[in-house]
């Protein structure tokens, strides 16, 4: 594999728009491309956007079922808190430098706005599995390209897709009506 031209600056490198660390002499192994770098760089900000959004959710839906999805919304929040954590320590294994500014995420994820204000059951069932989904469709996206680098961060994104699926099929199942019926 051809490694790129690097300018190194303070205590890191730059290979293109990514970050990655100067390695130490405890620090050696595999590295992280740019392109995987910042695959994993994305879906990292949807799993912080998922996360605050899911907290913004929690504290304004209201309606029939509150409690239930009140408490479902916690289960969510507290699995992509730690999935954003489990991709950010990968790139740091990997010598990358994860970005979880509120700026970047906000400029960044691919989930769309999440609604000010109370926000009914029913409705916030329909947003969350919404945004469930195009988390997954994220790591979906970029499935390929990191699984052909690096294995083990597609097994990383493979556990995340399948909770992630499970979560929208368990969320999106309050609002549906037996079928042909």
């Amino acid at each position: 594999m051809a490694e790129s031209t690097t300018k190194k600056t303070g205590g890191s490198t730059k290979k293109g728009a990514v970050k990655t660390t100067r390695q130490q002499n405890a620090e050696k192994g595999f590295t992280a491309s740019p392109t995987l770098a910042a695959n994993l760089q994305t879906v990292l900000v949807d799993l912080l956007e998922l996360a605050i959004q899911g907290k913004q959710a929690h504290w304004n839906v209201v309606g029939r079922n509150f409690r239930d999805t009140h408490r479902q919304l916690d289960e969510i929040i507290d699995d992509a808190r730690t999935f954003s954590d489990t991709i950010a320590e990968r790139m740091r294994a990997l010598h990358a430098v994860p970005d979880g500014r509120s700026a970047t995420i906000a400029k960044t994820t691919s989930l769309p706005e999440f609604p000010a204000g109370e926000v009914s059951t029913t409705e916030t069932i329909d947003l969350v599995t919404e945004r469930l989904e195009a988390a997954v469709a994220t790591m979906r996206d970029v499935h390929d390209a990191v699984d052909e680098e690096d294995p083990t961060s597609a097994d990383l994104l493979h556990a995340v897709i399948e909770r992630l699926e499970q979560f929208a099929w368990m969320v999106s199942a309050e609002n549906r009506s037996p079928a042909g019926r």
